[in-house]
């Protein structure tokens, strides 16, 4: 497919679309609590996003049912919202795709139900850092996968797995676009970072091994191991300086 350089309207499309999907998880975050299903949030997003002349990128994405992906506790990424009640203790990862025009912003969080012990914070926590230790390297000087050498280095330390069968990846008039973006160790530095590349950085870290499958309804993808699993992420736009994290309010 090749790397998508986007140009200034179709930057301006996709701060839109960003700035959307950051309100949104603004918002739901604010309604995750105990007793609140996995569905009725599906709702609130999907309502919000289209109150403000955007559409839900995932919804019918590959046959995807909702709007939004909320993945609880052992459920890594891609969980389908359902009648499931939220418990005081759990974790949620909330992935909203929203899509202004014909462009894309991406980004997920993970939030805590109620009170939740310290270990299950501090993924929560690590997760989000290893977003902002990865994203110090999208600039020009540098290549694709000292992104992701970086989140690797990161995490390390901390003793917690990284999911590796899943990638960031290039976001814009596609939900998925070139480059793939590693969360872990490569060999090679990978492409070079190039001004106008707008990039969805998502490590998923877990409490345990990095070891996942996927649940028989193929979509929900879950620790082997049924430790605790977080995700964070954002869409970036490469500039001639710093990167810009477009999915941030």
């Amino acid at each position: 497919m090749g790397v998508f350089i986007k140009n200034d309207d179709q930057i301006a499309q996709m701060r839109v679309a960003s700035k959307v999907c950051a309100r949104a998880h603004e918002m739901l975050q604010k309604h995750v609590r105990p007793g609140v299903t996995t569905l009725e949030l599906n709702a609130i997003a999907e309502d919000f996003i289209r109150s403000n002349d955007c559409k839900p990128s995932f919804l019918g994405y590959r046959g995807f049912p909702n709007a939004i992906c909320t993945s609880v506790n052992d459920e890594v990424i891609h969980g389908v919202p359902s009648l499931r009640k939220l418990l005081s203790g759990d974790i949620i990862s909330i992935d909203i795709g929203v899509c202004y025009k014909r462009f894309h912003g991406d980004a997920a969080r993970t939030f805590a139900v109620g009170s939740v012990s310290e270990k299950y914070q501090q993924l929560i926590e690590v997760t989000e850092g290893a977003f902002f230790a990865g994203v110090k390297y999208c600039t020009t000087e540098n290549r694709i996968h000292d992104i992701s050498n970086a989140i690797d280095d990161f995490v390390k330390p901390f003793g917690f797995g990284i999911v590796h069968e899943w990638c960031g990846h290039g976001v814009g008039q596609q939900v998925h676009e070139d480059p793939q973006i590693p969360h872990t160790r490569q060999e090679k530095r990978g492409s070079k970072i190039r001004q106008g590349m707008t990039l969805a950085i998502e490590p998923m870290i877990n409490i345990g091994t990095g070891d996942i499958f996927m649940t028989d309804d193929t979509w929900t993808v879950i620790t082997r191991d049924g430790d605790y699993s977080a995700h964070y992420e954002n869409t970036v736009l490469i500039t001639d300086g710093e990167p810009e994290i477009l999915t941030l309010c």
